[in-house]
């Protein structure tokens, strides 16, 4: 089955580290990254979608992040 996840984080180092551990997790970009300003925190957001081919049968309750 193929999985996806979208990845969101404030604009710094950490989204970075985040993106990067998904990769070395097994997970694949998929798509441009977004950024977009969030008013109300005052900061720019980052996402980044990734997908993943596993084994199974996709459930609405498999975590995503544990992949």
């Amino acid at each position: 089955m193929k999985l996806y996840r979208l990845l969101t984080e404030d604009d710094t180092s950490a989204f970075c580290h985040k993106v990067t551990d998904a990769l070395n997790k097994g997970w694949a970009l998929h798509g441009d990254p977004s950024y977009a300003f969030d008013a109300t925190k005052g900061v720019m957001r980052c996402a980044q979608a990734v997908v993943k081919e596993v084994e199974g049968t996709y459930t609405p309750d498999i975590k995503l992040g544990a992949q």
